[in-house]
C-alpha cells in the first residue's frame, strides 16, 4: 500500500472518530453517551429539606447546572414529562415550591435523565412522551413522525381479537 493511501485512511479514520466523539483506539461502545446520569423516583420533599436558609448543598449539587429531561409522577405513574435546558434543580424546584405552577399539586415523585448536550434534550423528551402516550398530561406536540399500523394488519389482528378495530 502506498504511503499516500495509508495517510488518507488514517485521516479519514480520525475524522470519523472525531465526528462520533471517539478517542483514538476506543471502540464505538465508548462513544459519548447521550444520557450520562439518572435519578429514579426521588420524593418531591427533597425540596423541603433545608440547611440553614437554603437547600441541602448535596441535594442541590446533584442537579444544579445539569440539563436534561425529567418525569413527574402522580403516585407511581408518570404524569408529566419536561425538559430543562438550564438547571434541572431550578426547573423541578419551580414545580415543587411554586403554588402557582401548573402541575404543583399533581405529583409526588420525580425522575431525571441528565443530558449534557442540549441538542438532544427535545428529542429525548419527545421519545418519552411518545412512549408513555396518553398517560401523561403534556400538551407538547410530537415532533417525531408516527408510523401507524397498516390497515390490512389492523384488520387481521381485529379478526383474531388481538386488538379492537
Amino acid at each position: 500500500m502506498h504511503l499516500a493511501t495509508k495517510i488518507n485512511i488514517r485521516r479519514n479514520t480520525l475524522r470519523y472518530c472525531a465526528l462520533r466523539g471517539l478517542q483514538r483506539g476506543k471502540t464505538m461502545a465508548r462513544a459519548k453517551k447521550i444520557v450520562t446520569e439518572y435519578i429514579k423516583m426521588w420524593p418531591r420533599e427533597v425540596y423541603d429539606i433545608k440547611h440553614g436558609r437554603g437547600p441541602l448543598p448535596s441535594l442541590k449539587h446533584a442537579l444544579h447546572q445539569k440539563t436534561g429531561v425529567y418525569v413527574l409522577y402522580r403516585d407511581e405513574k408518570p404524569y408529566y414529562i419536561g425538559q430543562a435546558k438550564g438547571s434541572l434543580w431550578r426547573r423541578i424546584r419551580n414545580h415543587a415550591l411554586n403554588s402557582n405552577a401548573k402541575y404543583y399539586n399533581h405529583w409526588k415523585y420525580f425522575s431525571v435523565f441528565v443530558i449534557p448536550d442540549k441538542h438532544h434534550i427535545s428529542e429525548i423528551e419527545g421519545v418519552l412522551i411518545a412512549a408513555l402516550g396518553e398517560s401523561v398530561a403534556n400538551s407538547a406536540r410530537m415532533r417525531i413522525k408516527r408510523i401507524r399500523l397498516p390497515r390490512d394488519a389492523k384488520n387481521i389482528l381485529a379478526r383474531e381479537n388481538i386488538i379492537r378495530a
